[in-house]
């Protein structure tokens, strides 16, 4: 009977997630918030709260986690990540420094102490990569000049992951001092051995997860990754940093066959991911921080709009393009939630979690907003400014050209 429970419960969240992701797509916007909407519905003081399932969605949602970084790994190869880190480290710091420390003072000004102030760091400084791709895509500028530069933001911001990852992961744990020194030392060394091996030996890894059968690839491909992952996560490394550095040690044909294969399984239980995580928010608890999340929100879109706009501009781009980059970093998403995950699990500060779910829930609708018209609303600003021109004189050359320049 439980098993029967349990194949009806978890076979109508599939399949209303489904029906959700299909509602997003006919809109053309994140499913992000319909997941975790739907999660608190169905969690603790939602409308019909699941019994059975619950335990299997959580399996589920630790995967998805898992899937979300080795996917993330698989899009770069160590190499990139090293060119990436030389070339554009500062836009890196202010990054960090423009929208983690909003975070932070946040955390402190509420009382949560210096732990949940880590924390919410993370939540505000790194962006949605999911996201951000999907928008850049939608609004046809994959090829526009300042493109790499957003990238190379989120290249970084996915880099300084391998580091925050395992910093928090001590930090909630409770663990001293002296043992979180030696959980961030490990982490660092096994970093920094996996991308020297990786490029050192990349090919012959490569060759040696490689295989002509897609069955036999998958798995081999996923097994290793989960493998990693649990012994990155014995050794009080964050599982998802290890699932990271797998998908930084494949390149060539396998990490594109391996993306081709996997994409499916990471869409699946990332969803599940959003899901559990509202399951164990309480929608009642989201009223009392919705003020300070919407505040939040605000504050770190102007914040993000300023990195990409002082990032575009250190790379030459024209003020449009400045624009453009600043309002496409504005979505922040998955690995928010993630960040915020660790704090919830390991019951840090109880308002966290909600104030999270609101402040993704806010951010993941407004960013695919800003990236499309912080450029017109910043001309309309400069042309309002100066009257008496005609607005000519704010006009960039592209504006002035009959054919269109992908700057």
């Amino acid at each position: 009977m439980h098993s029967a429970v349990l194949l009806i419960e978890f076979g109508s969240i599939i399949l209303g997630l489904g029906l959700l992701g299909r509602f997003a797509a006919r809109f053309r916007f994140s499913p992000i918030p319909l997941y975790l909407l739907s999660g608190l519905a169905f969690g603790e003081g939602g409308l019909l709260p699941l019994g059975a399932s619950e335990e299997f969605v959580a399996t589920g949602a630790e995967i998805g986690v898992i899937l979300l970084l080795l996917m993330l790994g698989l899009e770069y190869t160590a190499s990139d990540l090293v060119s990436n880190l030389k070339a554009h480290y500062p836009a890196g710091l202010v990054d960090c420094a423009l929208n983690a420390l909003p975070g932070a003072a946040a955390a402190l000004l509420l009382g949560w102490g210096p732990v949940a102030a880590v924390v919410l760091a993370g939540v505000t400084w790194i962006s949605s990569s999911g996201v951000i791709a999907k928008v850049l895509g939608d609004l046809g500028r994959v090829g526009n000049r300042e493109t790499p530069v957003i990238l190379s933001v989120l290249v970084l911001e996915d880099l300084a992951m391998a580091v925050y990852l395992p910093i928090v992961t001590a930090l909630v744990a409770g663990v001293g001092l002296a043992a979180g020194s030696v959980t961030l030392a490990i982490a660092l060394g096994v970093a920094g051995l996996v991308l020297f091996a990786a490029v050192r030996y990349g090919r012959v890894i490569s060759r040696f997860v490689s295989s002509d059968d897609p069955e036999k690839l998958l798995l081999v491909v996923l097994g290793l990754t989960i493998l990693v992952a649990g012994v990155a996560q014995q050794l009080q490394v964050s599982a998802a940093v290890g699932a990271f550095l797998v998908g930084i040690a494949l390149s060539g044909e396998v990490a594109e066959g391996a993306h081709t294969l996997l994409s499916p399984l990471r869409d699946l239980f990332a969803a599940v991911f959003f899901v559990f995580f509202g399951l164990h928010t309480d929608p009642a608890s989201i009223p009392p921080v919705l003020l300070p999340a919407l505040a939040l929100a605000v504050v770190t879109a102007a914040t993000k709009i300023a990195t990409g706009y002082w990032a575009a501009r250190r790379s030459g781009i024209s003020v449009k393009g400045r624009w453009r980059a600043g309002g496409a970093l504005v979505a922040r998403g998955e690995f928010s939630i993630v960040i915020a995950g660790l704090a919830v699990t390991a019951g840090i500060e109880p308002s966290l979690g909600p104030l999270a779910t609101a402040y993704v829930l806010i951010l993941v609708v407004v960013g695919p907003l800003t990236a499309r018209y912080t450029e017109p609303l910043a001309a309309w600003w400069a042309r309002r400014r100066t009257p008496h021109d005609h607005g000519t004189a704010d006009r960039l050359p592209e504006a002035r050209t009959q054919t269109p320049v992908r700057d």
